[in-house]
């Protein structure tokens, strides 16, 4: 059995996360439990840890969704239940921030991730990171997607309809999107901006008051969370993806963009770099600079040519990231775990 923890929140109308679209495509192949989807953060990380003591002589190993803000003890806690029992654990490193605790909680850090049987790394930034910091025991499994559900569109002309998809949430900054509306309004009056995803801290009252306040009711539409087949389908009605964010590792939602051929420009934070190289596959912008951003979208709709050129590359890139290929990294990991004890070497 595997026991997988993380926020498992979509039927609160979350976003769904990575426990649920990679938990499902492994418990394809084994036992998969996933733990938690309680709303409150107390009680979500009690019912975790009762889920390792519950089963745990069940369990061949706990895989645990680990983030750089308050997540980060969730991952703390399942460790420390998980040395008691002496059952294997593996952090997946989903924090974009993850750097910056190793560095402000480097004791902290040490417990956790030295005591894992593998670290997994979705990125390369990460696993650069961790490896600087004297840990050995990682190994690289990027975020994955099933290719054959992203249909790649060939944008002939590339107009000012902007998409946005992420959660809101301060790290995200989402207001930086709608300045690069106010700003982009001056040249192209119609300009629009779709901004799709959950209130994770109040950002998005705050987004709606900015929006009321400079009489952008009419550029920019919020829809909440959307089902990924809801939000591809919207995506065939812009041209260019945007990403604002302060703090990243390699955000799902960028790579899908990329698969559906919408150019993306990103700001060139954490993991970013590592996913998009500039004029290539991709366009970024310095974290929080509006003026670039929009200078971007100028240089892609006045080179639609280009803008395609981008696009395809990006498709050819993300290829990678197949699930029918990564999977098998996957599975050369946790075959050679026993599933029917506890197994900590």
């Amino acid at each position: 059995m595997i026991i997988y923890l993380g926020n498992n929140l979509s039927l609160h109308g979350n976003t769904p996360s990575s426990i649920e679209t990679l938990g499902k495509l492994l418990g394809q192949r084994y036992d998969v439990r996933r733990f938690s989807s309680k709303r409150n953060q107390i009680s979500r990380w009690l019912d975790m840890m009762q889920a390792i003591v519950r089963h745990q002589g069940n369990i061949s190993v706990v895989l645990i969704d680990t983030y750089s803000t308050l997540g980060f003890y969730y991952a703390l806690g399942a460790a420390c239940v998980c040395n008691f029992f002496s059952i294997p654990y593996m952090p997946i490193l989903r924090g974009g921030n993850l750097a910056g605790r190793l560095e402000n909680n480097p004791r902290l850090s040490r417990f956790v991730f030295g005591g894992a049987k593998l670290l997994i790394a979705p990125s390369h930034y990460l696993f650069s990171s961790f490896k600087d910091f004297g840990f050995t025991n990682i190994a690289y499994i990027p975020n994955s997607i099933e290719m054959d559900i992203y249909p790649f569109k060939h944008r002939k002309l590339v107009t000012p309809r902007l998409l946005w998809v992420r959660s809101f949430h301060s790290i995200y900054n989402p207001i930086m999107a709608i300045e690069v509306v106010q700003r982009l309004k001056v040249y192209f009056p119609d300009t629009e901006l779709c901004m799709v995803g959950p209130d994770k801290d109040g950002s998005l009252l705050q987004c709606k008051a900015f929006v009321k306040a400079n009489g952008l009711e009419a550029n920019i539409k919020f829809t909440g969370v959307l089902l990924k087949r809801d939000w591809h389908a919207l995506s065939k009605n812009y041209d260019i993806f945007i990403n604002t964010t302060t703090v990243d590792n390699t955000p799902v939602s960028v790579i899908e963009s990329m698969a559906l051929g919408l150019p993306v420009i990103s700001t060139n934070v954490g993991g970013i770099p590592f996913l998009i190289t500039d004029t290539e596959n991709g366009l970024l912008v310095p974290s929080g600079d509006v003026s670039a951003m929009v200078d971007k979208i100028k240089w892609l709709i006045d080179n639609p040519i280009n803008a395609y050129q981008i696009a395809l590359q990006a498709r050819n890139d993300v290829e990678k990231f197949n699930w029918n290929l990564v999977k098998h990294t996957w599975f050369s990991i946790l075959d050679g775990l026993e599933f029917s004890s506890n197994n900590p070497n």
